[in-house]
């Protein structure tokens, strides 16, 4: 915690109906999730294209590639309990759990897979930031971009077909990564690699995520879309996205990249929110 802070109490809201996506994150009168534009979230049916709604979408088993975002935001939860939803896939099931007990966010998730099972999570925050904001991570963490930064690196640096290009944290092939500032027209991807704790200073708010998960590969997705995304009617939406896995498509993901059900057959992990307000 930053000396001269306050903790400031969160509270969560979700729709297990719709995605079991976390549709609120507030506290000290600030809200944390940013709402998109797009309309008919409401109406959406499994294996229908995405809708950009915003809030916190869960995304497996993957979040680009088929289908995209995943096969659980597009099909209603059940309740198995206080604040327990539960999602059941012809190769998987899912549960989550969300306390806010003490103002800070805890979700545990438990997935049941046969063992060997592969897949790569993302909780895909949107998050309404002002030009102010900044993401703090630690220097010299491996960050992989994804091939929509090529066309803002110089002519000839992306490695021919390749799905990613790696570099230092803040500033991966020299692209400035941390700061968000206003809008520019751009809209990129990129993944922190063994990055499971980052904080977003905006001003005087810090927002902390944390993602636990023995012996899997735990990384920070960042969607930087300034303005340049989609192309017919771009708009801002800022997305730090804690992530089991290395990469955005499970496709594209090594054998290092994805994480991987035990031979138990279940695995867990745990996902920790919490803010802090300085003086």
């Amino acid at each position: 915690m930053v000396t001269g802070a306050t903790q400031v109490p969160l509270r969560v809201e979700y729709d297990a109906a719709h995605g079991g996506r976390w549709t609120s994150l507030r506290g000290g009168g600030r809200q944390w999730l940013w709402r998109g534009p797009q309309q008919g979230r409401h109406g959406v049916r499994p294996d229908d294209a995405f809708v950009d709604a915003g809030g916190l979408e869960e995304c497996l088993p993957t979040v680009r590639g088929e289908p995209d975002h995943g096969e659980v935001w597009s099909r209603p939860w059940r309740s198995a309990g206080p604040g327990t939803l539960v999602i059941q896939r012809p190769t998987f099931v899912l549960t989550r759990r969300i306390t806010d007990s003490g103002g800070v966010v805890v979700a545990d998730y438990r997935l049941a897979a046969d063992p060997g099972h592969r897949f790569v999570w993302a909780a895909h925050a949107l998050l309404g930031l002002s030009p102010e904001a900044r993401l703090d991570a630690p220097a010299g963490t491996p960050t992989r971009l994804h091939p929509e930064a090529a066309a803002l690196l110089p002519p000839g640096t992306w490695p021919t077909d390749a799905p990613w290009l790696t570099g230092a944290w803040p500033a991966p092939a020299g692209l400035t990564l941390d700061t968000f500032g206003p809008d520019d027209g751009t809209a990129l991807g990129a993944v922190l690699l063994d990055c499971p704790r980052v904080q977003v200073v905006d001003e005087s708010d810090r927002l902390t995520v944390e993602l636990e998960c023995d012996g899997q590969p735990r990384s920070t997705a960042l969607w930087r879309n300034l303005g340049g995304w989609p192309e017919d009617c771009p708009y801002r939406s800022i997305g730090v996205e804690p992530m089991l896995g290395a990469a955005f498509d499970l496709a594209d993901a090594g054998p290092a990249d994805a994480a991987v059900v035990p031979a138990t057959g279940e695995i867990t992990w745990r996902l920790t929110i919490s803010a802090h307000r300085t003086h």
